[in-house]
């Protein structure tokens, strides 16, 4: 079986486009999402729409709870509880109750899906390093797992100590428990500014990390049109 997995599409539509195209030429049997559809872009009911229409599955985010009026925005820093104001202001009642009702862990085929971690996925808390992703495999049950959160695109291993892997492609050891960030589609945060998602192939016991260039000038200009912070615009381009 090949799946692809995507996550903090971020209300990013061009990203999102340029990766559900790429998708298509992967041939995948299916397409999962780890969460963060909104936030920070000029697109959020767009791309709930189509991450609605081309995902199999999808789990909650931070940014998705909070857009849709489940969770405080106190958590945001100015920029993103700005973006997320003007998201909740713009998304239509039903996209809010999609939103708000998205389960915070998915538990599949083999796997399992969690926006940030599964000691308390409630939290939201981050994945950098190996002590953040011991904490997270003693609660994840599953022998691997595929999350996002920070943006960027790594692979933990459950070994003693714990070991790590950023290449564009990593082999899975069904007997150590494994953790994939897939990357981030909408704003990329590892100094690559192209939109980024990851294929698993569970014949292969493989994961490939995919870039995709995409139209940044025009997301970048979207947000600026709508008078978003100009930040959010400018990081697009810095891929950080």
């Amino acid at each position: 079986m090949r799946c692809a997995l995507i996550g903090d599409v971020h209300g990013n539509l061009e990203a999102l486009k340029a990766v559900l195209e790429d998708i298509a030429t992967q041939d995948v049997e299916e397409t999962l999402c780890v969460g963060d559809v909104v936030g920070y872009g000029a697109d959020p009911e767009a791309c709930l729409s189509l991450v609605s229409e081309h995902c199999a599955v999808v789990v909650g985010g931070n940014h998705d709870y909070a857009a849709s009026g489940r969770s405080s925005l106190e958590y945001f820093n100015p920029y993103a509880r700005r973006a997320l104001q003007w998201t909740a202001e713009r998304l239509s009642p039903k996209a809010q109750q999609d939103l708000s009702s998205l389960e915070l862990v998915a538990e599949m085929n083999g796997f399992a899906l969690v926006h940030s971690s599964f000691f308390a996925p409630e939290r939201f808390d981050y994945i950098f390093a190996p002590s953040q992703a011991r904490i997270c495999f003693l609660k994840q049950e599953a022998p691997l797992a595929f999350f996002g959160h920070t943006h960027l695109p790594i692979v933990f291993f459950d070994t003693d100590p714990i070991t790590h892997s950023s290449g564009p492609e990593v082999t899975i050891d069904p007997q150590v428990k494994t953790l994939v960030n897939v990357g981030s589609v909408g704003q990329p945060r590892d100094e690559d500014a192209r939109a980024c998602y990851c294929v698993y192939d569970s014949d292969r016991a493989l994961v490939t990390i995919r870039r995709v260039k995409y139209n940044i000038e025009q997301a970048a200009r979207k947000i600026t049109r709508a008078g978003l912070p100009d930040i959010l615009a400018e990081r697009l381009f810095l891929g950080r």
